[in-house]
């Protein structure tokens, strides 16, 4: 199957894949970097220098003669916080943008399109943002699934803090009380690039967000549900860097790998 730009929003439903027992699958190696503060730009730029390696990487592979060893293709996570940003995927609709120009330049918001999948989202201070540059060649080719293991990351963080998360039918990311559509509201959001089956872009997890920026947009082109943040629904400020110590716990878990510096 060809995945060669492919960017998309998944909507389509698969039990998580845990890879724990399938043997070279069992300790896939993936760097880590935290970026810290950083601006949308520059992540993006650096997240597609590390994808357009792997790409490449993969291509001369491809093109070896038959017998001629392979250049293993490294895999990476890099999380970050960007200042406030709103960012548009492929499919989205500039009418979710609820806010011109100029209103944009008065509260110190960027606004990219971009690459991804899915539609508006927002970034700013108190997220954790996670790009996986995953070569998923060496874990399983299947974006379906690779979607719902994004999700069950999260299912697992929030499972950890005393809170049950869950999935909404036809529309990706993680929900609380899925099962109530009047009382659905999205905690992590999800968009994704793939091309020769390599991952870029990744999620927005809201722990100690200012959820008033939402209100700018129409979040993920959905008008009829809320959005909430891990602070909100516990009433506490969040210490960053324990939540973030827990995604790195899970994301590992999810996806049978270890996480190297």
């Amino acid at each position: 199957m060809a995945m060669d730009n492919i960017a998309f929003m998944d909507h389509t439903l698969k039990e998580p894949h845990i890879s724990t027992s399938i043997g070279v699958l069992e300790k896939q190696q993936v760097i880590f970097e935290d970026l810290g503060k950083i601006s949308y730009k520059p992540a993006w730029d650096y997240q597609t220098e590390l994808f357009d390696e792997t790409i490449a990487i993969k291509i001369k592979n491809r093109d070896l003669p038959a017998g001629e060893e392979h250049q293993p293709t490294k895999s990476y996570l890099l999380f970050c916080e960007h200042p406030h940003v709103y960012t548009l995927g492929k499919s989205g609709s500039m009418e979710n943008l609820l806010l011109n120009n100029i209103a944009l330049k008065e509260k110190d918001i960027e606004f990219f399109n971009t690459s991804r999948g899915g539609d508006i989202t927002y970034h700013g201070p108190g997220q954790n943002v996670g790009y996986p540059i995953l070569d998923l060649d060496n874990f399983f080719t299947d974006i379906h699934l690779y979607m719902r293991n994004l999700e069950e990351i999260f299912i697992r963080v929030l499972e950890v803090h005393g809170i049950k998360a869950g999935r909404f039918p036809g529309s990706t990311g993680v929900w609380l009380d899925p099962e109530i559509p009047a009382k659905a509201r999205k905690i992590c959001a999800l968009g994704v690039k793939t091309s020769r089956w390599v991952t870029m872009h990744g999620w927005a997890f809201n722990i100690n967000t200012d959820l008033k920026y939402y209100d700018y947009i129409i979040p993920c082109g959905i008008s009829d549900k809320g959005v909430t943040s891990l602070q909100k629904e516990l009433g506490r400020e969040m210490d960053m860097e324990e939540v973030k110590s827990v995604v790195k716990e899970k994301f590992a878990e999810v996806f049978g790998c270890e996480l190297i510096v």
